[in-house]
């Protein structure tokens, strides 16, 4: 019918691309292994532009401006259709690896990087995959209870009139719920007790009661204790359990990136500072060889420039004990406070000065605090 210029049935592509998409797999040994389909642009796209992009300067300029603007651009279109997908995990992990491959045989080869600096940037690389594994784990998912275990709405608030009726059972519970939010007593001496107008609330797609600062992720549909946020590169929640990892992640990215960018720099552009080098090298693209590596470098440089900024944001949010959710909520509701010039909202309600803060952090999914007999009663 597209061939003959007849019209298509509505639905017809769709169907189309969900054949292919199912249809494309590789031999294995335990049978065909189906591909996700967004696994493979990256693989393919990547290489290709870096390499078309290091043919000249205005072809180098074009593509290293438009790239970031498609990437926006797919994140956009996803994010509105609540989609999951594998591309931005994909050309993260690509893009390291492409970034590694291009370092050992187009830099290194001059003679200008010692052994142990490459040594370095390699346990640099593997400190920021290991925390990425860590990050990927559980971020902090609420058990889904079974069809017949889910309490209603109405009992619960039954259960909440009658408190003190629960027994000790129940006031463990309670405690329990505290500590894993890091509302535990022992925080620069806090009481332990909710901030006033906090409550646990309860979830309609989940059929469960959240502990405070607790949300529902619409891409995953799952609800996960502190959520922060979705993120997309690593395809995951980021919660009470995987937020640390995240950020120590996104700590040695940044390490790790800067200094494989100078390393670079000082190689195919003598005599010069790096911040200098990466807006003035002649000579750069004197060579193919001078002139992927500098091309690598100015893609590196907008992906670290974004990295981070994320970073920056969440280093400012735990300063001031508040999730990218809860800014979200607060500046929809107008009730909270914009500081340093909007980079940080600051609700209010778990905000106890920047040593509790971090601490509070640090002690992200730690074991809750033995209580004893006394306290409970």
């Amino acid at each position: 019918r597209w061939l003959t210029c007849k019209s298509l049935p509505p639905g017809a592509l769709e169907s189309i691309a969900d054949t292919i998409a199912d249809r494309l797999r590789v031999p294995w040994f335990s049978g065909a292994v189906k591909i996700n389909v967004s696994l493979v642009p990256p693989l393919v796209l990547l290489p290709v532009l870096l390499q078309v992009a290091a043919l000249h300067f205005l072809l180098g300029l074009i593509i290293l401006t438009s790239l970031p603007v498609v990437v926006l651009w797919y994140y956009y279109l996803t994010h509105r259709r609540k989609e999951r997908t594998l591309f931005f995990l994909s050309l993260g992990l690509f893009s390291l690896g492409y970034m590694y491959y291009v370092f050992l045989w187009e830099v290194v080869p001059r003679g200008h990087v010692e052994y142990s600096q490459v040594v370095a940037l390699t346990c640099g690389l593997i400190l920021m995959l290991a925390a990425l594994s860590r990050a990927k784990k559980d971020p902090g998912y609420l058990p889904i209870l079974a069809g017949n275990e889910k309490p209603s709405h109405q009992d619960l608030s039954n259960k909440s009139v009658r408190g003190s009726s629960s027994g000790l059972h129940g006031i463990s519970g309670t405690a329990s719920s505290r500590a894993v939010n890091g509302e535990a007593k022992g925080y620069c001496r806090m009481s332990a007790e909710q901030p006033e107008g906090v409550k646990k609330d309860w979830c309609t797609k989940c059929q469960l009661v959240r502990p405070a600062r607790a949300g529902h992720c619409r891409l995953c549909g799952r609800c996960v204790r502190r959520l922060d946020h979705h993120c997309v590169w690593i395809n995951s929640c980021v919660g009470e359990q995987n937020h640390q990892a995240f950020i120590l992640a996104l700590s040695f990215f940044m390490l790790t990136s800067v200094y494989g960018i100078t390393l670079t720099l000082h190689t195919i552009c003598r005599g010069r500072t790096p911040f200098v080098a990466l807006f003035y090298c002649p000579g750069a693209y004197s060579d193919y060889s001078s002139a992927l590596s500098f091309t690598c470098v100015w893609y590196c440089a907008i992906v670290t420039a974004g990295m981070g900024y994320i970073l920056l944001i969440q280093l400012l949010n735990i300063s001031y004990n508040v999730t990218e959710r809860e800014a979200r909520l607060a500046l929809r509701d107008n009730t909270g406070r914009r500081l340093l010039g909007g980079l940080v909202i600051d609700t209010g309600q778990y905000n106890r000065g920047l040593l509790c803060n971090w601490g509070h952090f640090l002690s992200l999914g730690s074991a809750p605090p033995q209580r004893s007999a006394e306290d409970i009663v």
